[in-house]
């Protein structure tokens, strides 16, 4: 059974994480510097990796960025006692999957977890590269594109795409994007999804001449199919 790297150089927060995570019936490997997480990592067999920013060695920010540099696509938990916006933007810019500031509850962290955990398992089991038309998402590198242009979506936007992908011509709620995007403790509205679903139009439809993300009156949005003008 794939198990969890858990990255924490706290004395007693470390060892808390890995009894807490090993009651719940995981296996998990506790490293308390960014060297050695990196090296972990990279030979190691983890489901998911709970990766702490401040860290001796390679800060966690380094570590991450070394991690999808090296290709290796297993999802990623940032930990940090910062709170900033700039600290997420950076922490999901270097390809971590989800941030979470100290402290946290149990059970925030074990939703969380179990959200990474569908996210891997469903591209470990299921079609590695999703389609509809032109355009495409690979779920093991990470990459989504038209045709032959690649795309630069942030992990939210990529998230997105892949839950319209998953069902193409269908409708999808923006509740069942903001609960498969968003994690558990976001006390916010739907807004967000429509304002993350405009950002990802100016990036998939808008430079191509195409609207292939439908807006479903009253409930969401549908991916259709459609190729760009040759």
């Amino acid at each position: 059974m794939k198990g969890i790297l858990v990255v924490e150089d706290d004395p007693q927060l470390g060892p808390a994480l890995q009894r807490g995570l090993t009651a719940e019936g995981y296996r998990v490997e506790l490293v308390r510097d960014g060297t050695t997480a990196l090296e972990r990592a990279l030979t190691g067999d983890h489901a998911v990796i709970v990766l702490d920013i401040m860290l001796p060695g390679l800060n966690g920010y380094r570590v991450c960025s070394a991690l999808r540099a090296a290709g290796l696509s297993t999802p990623v938990l940032m930990l940090t006692a910062k709170d900033g916006e700039y600290d997420e933007a950076e922490g999901l810019d270097t390809g971590a999957d989800d941030y979470l500031v100290k402290p946290f509850s149990s059970v925030v962290l074990l939703a969380r977890l179990r959200a990474l955990l569908r996210r891997g398992s469903t591209a470990a089991t299921g079609r590695s590269v999703l389609r509809a038309g032109d355009l495409w998402a690979d779920l093991t590198s990470r990459r989504a594109g038209r045709g032959a242009t690649e795309f630069a979506l942030t992990p939210k936007e990529f998230a997105i795409l892949t839950c319209l992908l998953h069902a193409p011509d269908g409708p999808v709620s923006k509740e069942a994007i903001l609960d498969e995007v968003w994690d558990p403790a976001y006390s916010g509205g739907t807004a967000i999804v429509e304002v993350y679903i405009s950002a990802l139009r100016k990036k998939i439809d808008a430079p191509f001449a195409t609207h292939s993300i439908e807006t479903v009156r009253g409930y969401g949005y549908r991916l259709t199919p459609c190729e760009q003008p040759s």
